[in-house]
This record gives C-alpha cells, sequence and structure tokens, in this order.
C-alpha cells in the first residue's frame, strides 16, 4: 500500500468544492440566488476574499453568473448551449473529467482519420499554418497553446463534418475552462513544447500522405501522452 502527501486546500477551493457539492445534490439548483460575499463569508466564518475568489473561480467554469446589482445566480443550464453543460457536469460529476478526455480521444481519432480521407489543399495549408506558428512560437520561448489549439480545430474542419465540428468545439470549450491554468503550464517547459511541437507534425504528415490508418494512430499517442503530463500536473498542484 502507497500513501500520497495530503495537500491542504486554499479556503476558497473549499468554498467551491461546497457549492458544487450543493448542486450536484440539487439543493441549490438552476436559478438559485447565493448569498451575497459578506453573508456568506460570516456564516462560514472566513474572510470576504475568499468567497469573492471562490465566486469568481466558479464563475470562470460557467458554474454561476455574478449579475451587478442584482445578485449571484446559479446558471439556468436548461437554455445553455452544450458547452455549459459539459462545463458543469465535469465540475459536479466525480469521475467526468476522465470522461471529458476518453470523449476528446474518441472525437479526435476519428476527426484526424477523417481528415485523411477528405482533405483539401486547403485544408492541408492550414494545417500548415498553425504548426508554423507553433514552431514560431517555441523559437520565440512563447507558450504555443492557442495555436496548439488553432491546429486541432484546422484537423476537424479537414473532417468536413458540421456535427463533429459542434462536437470538437463543445469538447475544446470545456477543456478550456476547467483545465485553463493546467494547459498552460504543459508549455512553459521547452523539452514539453518541442514534443507537442513534434507530435503535431507527425499529425500533419499523415493528413497530409492521406494515410487514415497513421493519423488516427498518432493522434490517439499525442492525446493520451498530453494526457499524462496534465493529471501529473494536476496532481502536484
Amino acid at each position: 500500500m502507497e500513501f500520497k502527501p495530503i495537500r491542504p486546500k486554499k479556503i476558497y477551493e473549499e468554498i467551491v468544492s461546497q457549492i458544487k457539492a450543493m448542486i450536484a445534490h440539487g439543493e441549490l439548483t438552476p436559478g438559485s440566488k447565493l448569498m451575497p460575499e459578506r453573508e456568506l463569508a460570516e456564516r462560514l466564518q472566513v474572510g470576504r476574499s475568499a468567497v469573492r475568489e471562490a465566486y469568481r473561480a466558479l464563475e470562470a467554469i460557467g458554474i454561476i453568473e455574478i449579475r451587478p446589482g442584482e445578485g449571484t445566480f446559479v446558471r439556468e443550464i436548461g437554455t445553455k448551449s452544450m458547452t455549459d453543460i459539459m462545463s458543469l457536469a465535469v465540475v459536479t460529476g466525480k469521475d467526468t473529467l476522465f470522461e471529458l478526455l476518453e470523449l476528446r480521444k474518441i472525437v479526435e481519432t476519428e476527426a484526424a482519420a477523417l481528415a485523411a480521407l477528405r482533405r483539401t489543399e486547403e485544408d492541408i495549408q492550414k494545417i500548415k499554418y498553425w504548426l508554423d506558428k507553433m514552431h514560431q512560437d517555441i523559437v520565440k520561448g512563447v507558450s504555443g497553446e492557442v495555436n496548439d489549439l488553432k491546429l486541432h480545430y484546422a484537423v476537424t474542419d479537414a473532417a468536413h463534418n458540421s456535427l463533429l465540428i459542434r462536437i470538437m468545439n463543445s469538447v475544446s470549450e470545456t477543456m478550456e475552462n476547467v483545465m485553463k491554468a493546467v494547459r498552460e503550464r504543459l508549455y512553459q517547459s521547452q523539452e514539453t513544447s518541442e514534443i507537442l511541437y513534434q507530435h503535431h507534425e507527425q499529425i500533419y504528415q499523415a493528413i497530409k500522405k492521406g494515410d487514415q490508418t497513421e493519423a488516427r494512430h498518432v493522434m490517439m499517442n499525442h492525446l493520451v501522452s498530453t494526457e499524462k503530463v496534465l493529471m501529473q500536473i494536476m496532481k502536484n498542484q
């Protein structure tokens, strides 16, 4: 049996956890108004700044809406986009983040395979454009996360399936909402940045050749490798 170090949570993270649990258990429902910062701080016996930080974190991932002059409310999911629904599911479900990562592998590996089959010369040029932008970022020592994501969108566009594009957009936006800070840390290491660039170069070459099997394989390899790094970063936070 191996014991892992216990990492103390920050106060605002405890507040976020309590609010998410109340939503998951139905104690707070879409449209519910949360306590004002001062009142909740007094109830929890914490500083008002901790409550403010918790509310901002929940707003950033689309769980609550802060309306100036009105108050803070749990978002109305029924009228929101697929991205909003997925974001709420991830933060309220115990294993949903892992399910999201699984979904990403299913969507993007098949998108790469279809791109290899259906890509046009314009599609190839677009993927190459974002690949070159990634390389320029690495040379400059700038984070390549944005151009990384643009390349993945270009690959999905090359599959020429409108529903697949919508799913990809939802998955990517949810990943961005929930794991933004973690994903940004991927590119803080020069070595990791270069490895990620090599992965994307392999994806580009497979699609350019029109090799569906290879495109599917290299995309899966990239996503699995990236997922392992992301999980390690989250573990060490």
